[in-house]
């Protein structure tokens, strides 16, 4: 296989389904209904032609015939009043009206056969058009039915529900990310502890310190002026 011909397969496979993707059901069914209306309808003027070719035949028939009647009793007459020439004149008009008759009458059967299958075949048509017509409803339902159930699928199970999942687990990671920062921030932002309040506080524990060594000395030294004046007290006693 040559490689035009594969590319010329690939684009002809290519169009094909492009079409069918784009055919719309509905759309289709309409526009098929709308084609044999205008065959019936070009079938009815053809008919229509048709039937009135045959009655003029008809009536050109019936016409001939009517004079080779009037010429056979012309011819009669003739011969009864014994004039032969004229006789013979009218028999002659006889022949010809006969032979003309003939050929109306073959030319009137041929358009009258014609005619009856015109008529059938127009029949034909418009019951396949009132079957395909109730056939379209039919389908227009169906594939109404079979849209709608689409979507639903789609709705449900589809890729609308993987894209909403998603996006809601997205959201949700960003909510925890927030929450997170929040929490990080509050941290960061608790306020801390200056140099100068350091050595405040450094400054207040010596002075608590050195206080409390002083207030040990004086108790201490308390004690001691206390003993000696007990003692004495104990000797007087």
């Amino acid at each position: 296989m040559s490689i035009f011909k594969r590319l010329r397969d690939l684009t002809v496979a290519s169009v094909n389904d492009a079409l069918d993707s784009m055919e719309d059901p509905v759309v289709m069914l309409n526009q098929y209904m709308r084609d044999m209306e205008v065959e019936i309808g070009q079938v009815e003027v053809a008919v229509a032609r048709q039937v009135a070719l045959e009655k003029k035949f008809r009536q050109q028939w019936e016409e001939a015939t009517a004079l080779v009647e009037k010429r056979d009793r012309q011819v009669k007459l003739a011969l009864v009043e014994q004039e032969d020439e004229l006789a013979r004149r009218a028999l002659m008009d006889k022949k010809q009206f006969e032979a003309r008759a003939q050929e109306y009458e073959e030319l009137y059967r041929t358009a009258s056969e014609a005619a009856a299958q015109m008529r059938e075949k127009l029949t034909e048509l418009k019951e396949e058009f009132y079957k395909m017509r109730a056939k379209r409803f039919t389908l227009m339902a169906r594939a109404q039915v079979a849209r709608t159930q689409k979507q639903v699928n789609q709705a449900v199970t589809g890729i609308g529900t993987q894209t909403a999942g998603r996006g809601f687990a997205r959201m949700e990671e960003k909510v925890i990310r927030m929450e997170a920062e929040a929490q990080l921030s509050g941290k960061w932002r608790q306020p801390s502890v200056g140099l100068e309040d350091a050595l405040l506080a450094l400054e207040k524990d010596e002075l608590d310190a050195e206080l409390a060594a002083l207030k040990a000395a004086i108790e201490q030294k308390a004690d001691k002026v206390e003993k000696p004046g007990e003692t004495a007290k104990a000797e007087k006693a």
